[in-house]
């Protein structure tokens, strides 16, 4: 079943904006948790919570003033937000295991979760953690690489029918899936496929996948049925590259430049 995206973007919480987690973040990839962070913001949601180590938190309160920071001792008084996002740039060692498993245990399974990059890669060497959890409403975010590790699969595999690809890890592990390619593809498990149209190869630069991980949790916090904010957010994170393109050239665009054409994005979106 092919999606359609909506005419508006639509806001179901009753005059709230809504609480993104955000787990992100380690001591050498402070950026990754900056652009997951800030792009929920731009998108539309209340509140951005980081939660991630001294460092990461010190780094990214020196670029914005907008957050709201968790040190990771504290995340457990924190998981009652409206979604969580966990995975940019949270990288594979000891304790961002630790923190990743302690979030699968410990939050509520009808909370939207949205789970990228590392939290992928973490999550693939034990899926039954995750699927043992039967979260609601969860979303993944690979880029082929991590789709492979998920089926546990060659990446020759993936790239050969990402269709399909995605269309199995929505069955194994019961979530919406978002496989990241030049034509980014938002498989349901219920059959529901979004084929994305927008985006450009100035995209294929790191901190692109944390930006649209950031604005589909800020969508989800808004109310947004979560198949449905994967496709939007996918849209608007491409047509934010192609705007960015057009007034940057294809060679300068960073992930930071994404979130700020999104506001350009959004309204050519509505007036459309």
């Amino acid at each position: 079943m092919d999606y359609k995206l909506p005419k508006r973007i639509e806001n179901s919480n009753k005059g709230t904006y809504g609480r993104v987690l955000n787990i992100a973040g380690s001591d050498y990839m402070t950026g990754a948790a900056y652009l997951s962070s800030v792009s929920a913001l731009k998108i539309g949601c209340g509140y951005c919570f980081l939660c991630s180590t001294e460092r990461v938190i010190d780094a990214v309160a020196a670029q914005s003033q907008n957050l709201v920071f968790v040190p990771r001792k504290k995340l457990l008084e924190h998981l009652n937000c409206e979604v969580i996002e966990i995975g940019c740039g949270l990288s594979q060692d000891e304790s961002a295991i630790d923190i990743f498993e302690t979030t699968i245990q410990n939050a509520d399974k009808s909370i939207p979760i949205i789970i990228d990059a590392d939290g992928l890669n973490i999550l693939s060497k034990t899926p039954q953690l995750f699927t043992a959890k039967n979260f609601e409403k969860a979303i993944f975010t690979p880029h082929p690489k991590e789709a492979a590790r998920l089926l546990n699969c060659e990446l020759d595999d993936v790239l050969k029918n990402t269709e399909e690809s995605a269309a199995k890890i929505s069955r194994i592990y019961n979530c919406i899936t978002v496989l990241k390619t030049h034509q980014t593809v938002v498989i349901a498990p219920d059959g529901r496929k979004y084929i994305n149209t927008t985006g450009n190869n100035s995209m294929a630069k790191a901190g692109s996948g944390d930006v649209l991980t950031g604005m589909i949790a800020g969508l989800v916090a808004q109310g947004c049925d979560i198949f449905e904010a994967a496709a939007l957010g996918v849209y608007l994170h491409g047509l934010s590259g192609d705007l960015a393109k057009e007034k940057l050239t294809e060679y300068s665009v960073m992930a930071e430049d994404l979130i700020s054409f999104l506001p350009s994005a959004i309204k050519f979106y509505l007036n459309k």
